[in-house]
């Protein structure tokens, strides 16, 4: 295999919205594998917008069930995002902002060694609580993260104030 294999993982309509323009992009740049994988942790939302974009998932994790919590969505998204790590063996799992899904897909890939993107880094309240549970997502997210996607400088100077990985931060605007 030559292409470098990027597996990107989402699962609500805003993640969906920002993610479009990068799987676009990867595919037409003919240097990547892309590889899209949705949690579905909001099905009808998620769907209308790859639609829109004309998106099929390789992989739908298919997590959405009524009354579901952040227990819920946390753990099957651990449970059926492993046998899509296994078998696709990605160089890079891209996840994207502050979502349930992105937290438990940077924790499986990093379970399994795989090294994490994480698309719009570095924003941050440094209120655990405000947004719940967002904020906790996005600096655990960055935590695990190699590759830091910053949206502005602002976000960039968070991530260096946190002591993560200088080399590995890039200014990409807002997708």
């Amino acid at each position: 295999r030559c292409l470098l294999k990027i597996l990107l993982v989402f699962g609500t309509r805003p993640a969906a919205i920002k993610m479009a323009p990068v799987v676009k992009a990867l595919k037409n740049s003919g240097k990547f594998e892309v590889v899209v994988c949705v949690s579905a942790q909001h099905r009808q939302m998620l769907d209308s917008v790859l639609e829109v974009f004309e998106i099929k998932p390789d992989y739908d994790l298919d997590i959405m069930k009524p009354g579901q919590d952040l227990f819920d969505i946390t753990t099957e998204v651990l449970i059926r995002f492993k046998p899509v790590l296994i078998q696709e063996k990605p160089d890079c799992v891209l996840v994207q902002g502050d979502t349930s899904t992105a937290i438990s897909a940077s924790l499986s890939a990093f379970y399994s060694k795989i090294p994490v993107g994480h698309i719009e880094a570095g924003l941050r309240t440094y209120q655990h609580d405000s947004p719940w549970p967002e904020e906790l997502n996005r600096q655990i997210v960055g935590r695990i993260a190699k590759y830091h996607f910053a949206p502005t400088e602002l976000s960039k100077r968070h991530l260096l104030s946190e002591n993560l990985n200088f080399p590995n931060i890039l200014i990409t605007g807002n997708t």
